[in-house]
C-alpha cells in the first residue's frame, strides 16, 4: 500500500534528504544554503504548492533541485523583499520632487 500526502505532511520525514541537498549547495559554494531555502524553493518553483505526493516522489524531487532553480528561486525571493523594493524606491525617486 503506497501512502500519498501532501508534501508538508511529509516534511519531517525527508529532513535528511534536505539536509543533504543543503551540504551539496555548500559544497558548490552557496554556503547560505538552508533546509528552510531548499524547501521554500521546492515549495514555490517545484511543486507550486502542497500537492499530494508519495514520500519516493518528494525525496526524488529534492535530490533532483539543481542549482540553477535554486538561484531563481533566491533571486525572486529577493526581488519581492520589501527592503530590497525600498532600496529601488528610494534609488528611483528623483530628489527634485
Amino acid at each position: 500500500m503506497e501512502i500519498v500526502q501532501t508534501v508538508s505532511e511529509w516534511k519531517a520525514m525527508v529532513i535528511p534528504a534536505l539536509e543533504s541537498k543543503a551540504k551539496e549547495f555548500h559544497l558548490m559554494g552557496y554556503e547560505r544554503a538552508s533546509t528552510e531555502d531548499v524547501w521554500a524553493c521546492l515549495v514555490q518553483k517545484v511543486w507550486k504548492g502542497d500537492p499530494e505526493k508519495r514520500i519516493y516522489e518528494v525525496v526524488q524531487d529534492i535530490f533532483h533541485l539543481t542549482t540553477a532553480t535554486y538561484i531563481s528561486y533566491l533571486t525572486i525571493s529577493a526581488y519581492q523583499s520589501d527592503d530590497l523594493m525600498a532600496s529601488i524606491a528610494a534609488v528611483t525617486n528623483d530628489p527634485s520632487e
